[in-house]
């Protein structure tokens, strides 16, 4: 069961974030080849002052595009 985390600095309404996360799920879905209810996306705003501790929580093997 896959399941997407966006972190994004804030300025963009719930509206905007949950079509974004339903074009990813969709995307995924069809990538993978599997039905919607095993794909969960969330979306995390990040302030920009926290932005770089932020992405070093990531672990470096994990990141696969910058």
């Amino acid at each position: 069961m896959p399941h997407i985390a966006i972190t994004m600095f804030p300025g963009r309404d719930d509206e905007t974030k949950k079509a974004l996360a339903m074009k990813v799920q969709r995307f995924i879905c069809t990538e993978l080849k599997l039905e919607e209810k095993f794909v969960s996306v969330s979306i995390q705003d990040i302030p920009i002052e926290e932005w770089e501790q932020s992405m070093e929580r990531i672990p470096k093997e994990t990141m696969l595009v910058k």
